[in-house]
């Protein structure tokens, strides 16, 4: 990687086509194959984008995801999913959250298929995109017959066969999101500390069966996670992309001890504004004052799911230029 490799964190702009398309294979009126066609073409429209815009490290966009939840479950044994079962999110944006009713199993790779021809369509690489144990129990409807703890790390074993299969297909760097780790911690103070024991131990679990040579990322996202920075320390992951523009920069005041990479985000998604070049090379100064060069990611707040592509390729344009700004001055230094 150059010094401040770029990237961003997983989801592109989910078009009204992709979710017609989707919403057709339901309805029995487009076939399976015209759909997963349709799939690939936009994977190849996202790593076109990347390659042309400059990115260091590419993702293939999740156009076949309807939800970074929903999608994992609607693969694996022990959930059941619903048609209209929505509930508020956040804002207008709204979900449907799984039924985990029984033991989870994984029957088959998930996600290998398109992270292999996304990676056959560019030299650059491409990360592999998974959510992590404890937000896919977080935002499903959990049995209740069992403990938490045990619910959790039997998603962890499923993720784990799923990052497995993904190494050896050749992925060399593997993103497993873990947004509900700080939301699934318990009230109580009590009760903090073990909680946050065992999920940091499920997603080590999840994690944990690579090999050196294959690089481990995980994400957070608006989730007051300066609160919880040792247990994110504690996860182990090679590299941390977390919400950090949306809320002023407030998680660099914490993060100086932070010993792994580190990416606090410099674009906030949840704005149609495209930030200037300026303000993101003025993002990146302060987490630079705060961190050691060599451990800091540019990226942007969160996934671009809900974005457009004119304000996507706009905005990450101007996020490689600062990051290239910066890189060419420390090198004249």
């Amino acid at each position: 990687m150059p010094p401040l490799p770029t990237t961003t964190i997983g989801s592109f702009p989910q078009t009204g086509e992709l979710r017609a398309a989707r919403a057709a294979v339901t309805a029995g009126t487009l076939s399976a194959g015209e759909y997963e066609r349709r799939v690939e073409a936009e994977i190849e429209r996202v790593i076109r984008l990347q390659e042309r815009l400059g990115l260091d490290v590419l993702v293939h966009g999740e156009p076949e995801r309807n939800d970074m939840v929903q999608y994992f479950a609607e693969h694996l044994d022990g959930f059941a999913v619903t048609r209209n079962g929505w509930v508020q999110s956040y804002g207008s944006r709204c979900t449907r959250p799984p039924i985990l009713h029984g033991d989870v199993r994984r029957p088959a790779p998930i996600t290998v298929r398109w992270a292999r021809y996304a990676q056959s369509l560019t030299e650059q690489p491409v990360k592999g995109m998974l959510t992590g144990p404890v937000t896919i129990v977080a935002w499903s409807f959990r049995r209740d017959d069992l403990p938490l703890r045990d619910v959790v790390f039997q998603v962890a074993e499923a993720i784990r066969e799923e990052v497995a299969d993904l190494e050896a297909a050749g992925t060399s760097i593997i993103q497993v999101d873990e947004p509900a780790l700080r939301e699934l911690l318990p009230l109580r103070r009590a009760a903090q500390e073990e909680y946050l024991e065992w999920a940091v131990a499920a997603y080590r679990r999840a994690t944990s069966g690579v090999a050196d040579r294959t690089q481990i990322h995980t994400h957070l996202c608006y989730s007051d996670a300066d609160q919880i920075l040792a247990a994110i320390d504690g996860l182990d992951a090679d590299v941390t992309t977390i919400e950090s523009a949306r809320s002023g920069a407030r998680i660099l005041g914490a993060v100086r001890e932070f010993g792994r990479g580190l990416g606090p985000g410099v674009y906030d998604i949840h704005s149609p504004r495209v930030p200037p070049a300026a303000e993101v090379e003025e993002l990146l100064r302060r987490t630079l004052a705060a961190l050691p060069a060599e451990r800091v990611w540019v990226n942007p707040d969160c996934g671009l799911k809900t974005r457009t592509y004119e304000q996507v390729e706009a905005a990450l344009a101007n996020v490689v230029a600062a990051a290239r700004r910066l890189r060419e001055r420390a090198g004249q230094a």
